[in-house]
């Protein structure tokens, strides 16, 4: 007769089932730009200093005593990059655990059901941040509920992807593009719609009656303390005078808050070309495009015969994504499809000025006592911790680019 399960078995058995070469495959094999972006792992201290040498200097002129005469020195900022905090609970119950406690097997797969859940969700979770720029805001509302339905439609219906049933989301007013006044009362999400033309949302009671237009959906917890992505390093607009990571970033706009590129009324091939023509401009060479899924698609019929498809490799991992090569100003571009970037954005990247900076590995479990199960002190049930802590930079905002679609 077999065993009976105890915590130390259990934790064991996870360990062993939860190797780090299958969690990597786990985390990376839907999520091309978390795969494709370099990773450190040695995050420690406080923050972590990023140097940006954004101007030589300018002591230069054909009159001797002129450029003698001038005393500018290196142009240099210092992005002071600090680490955020994320986490996800997989629940096993007491009884569940009795109920296969002589079937060490079926108790893993009920035990893995959970935690590989638990896992999808903060990997999809920063998969999506890393597009996004740090307030937490996943969607926009497209209603004006009054406080008399449950319902809600999104202004980019594809931000759908960003939902899931049980979801709690708490509602921000809208402040020039962020997260503003909290509008109260957070609701649960029941059930969603994804295949409608409206792609609809229902919560579990009415919305507040102060939920407008355009007011941002944060998953509860999240308002300002996601990783900052693209969007907060080469943002849609050239960045005002706020301080981002301690830097002032209007003395160059571009070189220290990337690209932006208008190529809305352009053929697709065109606006991506012209993107990375602006960051050749600057001296980057772009090498990877994120886009989504529908604009692959756009580019696929664009292009016609003249397509050639690629393959993109993630970091560190044997992961291959499927990619379009697009021939740009200093090299082959692999245009490359993620389900977490922005509907009508590319992102044309130069992938070796990026990283994704964590104290340990992103996402792992958080078992530094040894012990991956924990007895939840209000529950008949045992808890497993996953989470991560750091966040995402650039070293080179200029050698990127924001292109508009």
């Amino acid at each position: 007769m077999a065993s009976p399960l105890d915590v130390g078995t259990v934790t064991e058995a996870l360990k062993e089932h939860y190797k780090p070469l299958r969690v990597q495959n786990m985390v990376y094999k839907d999520n091309p730009l978390l795969a494709m972006m370099p990773k450190y792992t040695k995050f420690g201290g406080e923050n972590m200093p990023i140097p940006l040498l954004y101007a030589n200097p300018q002591r230069r002129s054909a009159t001797f005593a002129t450029g003698q005469a001038n005393t500018s020195t290196s142009a240099l900022k210092q992005f002071v990059l600090t680490r955020v905090k994320d986490y996800s609970f997989a629940s096993i119950t007491g009884e569940s655990i009795k109920a296969t406690e002589r079937d060490s097997d079926a108790f893993l797969r009920y035990a893995t059901m959970e935690i590989d859940g638990a896992l999808h969700s903060l990997t999809r979770s920063l998969a999506v941040a890393m597009y996004r720029d740090g307030t937490g805001s996943i969607a926009q509302s497209e209603d004006n509920p009054n406080g008399s339905y449950a319902n809600l439609t999104l202004i980019n219906k594809d931000d759908v992807t960003n939902f899931e049933v049980g979801m709690e989301i708490a509602f921000y007013a809208d402040a020039s593009g962020k997260p503003g006044a909290d509008r109260g009362q957070n609701r649960i999400i029941q059930s969603i719609d994804r295949n409608a033309t409206t792609k609809q949302i229902t919560f579990t009671a009415n919305i507040h009656v102060d939920v407008a237009y355009t007011d941002h959906l944060v998953q509860a917890g999240d308002v300002n303390a996601k990783v900052t992505g693209l969007e907060g390093w080469c943002p849609s607009a050239a960045p005002a005078a706020t301080a981002f990571f301690g830097v002032d970033r209007t003395a160059d706009s571009t070189r220290l808050g990337g690209n932006r590129f208008d190529g809305s009324a352009l053929p697709i091939e065109e606006a991506l070309i012209g993107g990375a023509s602006q960051v050749a401009r600057e001296g980057g060479r772009p090498d990877v495009c994120m886009v989504d899924f529908a604009t692959f698609s756009n580019l696929e019929k664009a292009l016609g015969s003249k397509v050639v498809y690629d393959e993109a490799k993630g970091r560190d991992v044997d992961i291959g994504f499927a990619a379009i090569s697009l021939r740009g100003p200093r090299g082959t571009i692999k245009i490359v499809p993620d389900q977490n970037c922005q509907p009508n954005v590319a992102w044309m990247l130069q992938m070796d000025t990026w990283s994704l900076n964590t104290l340990g590995e992103a996402p792992m479990f958080l078992d530094l006592d040894n012990n991956r199960m924990l007895r939840e002190s209000a529950a008949d049930a045992y808890e497993v911790r996953l989470g991560y802590y750091g966040n995402c930079a650039t070293n080179a905002p200029g050698y990127n680019c924001r292109v508009a679609l």
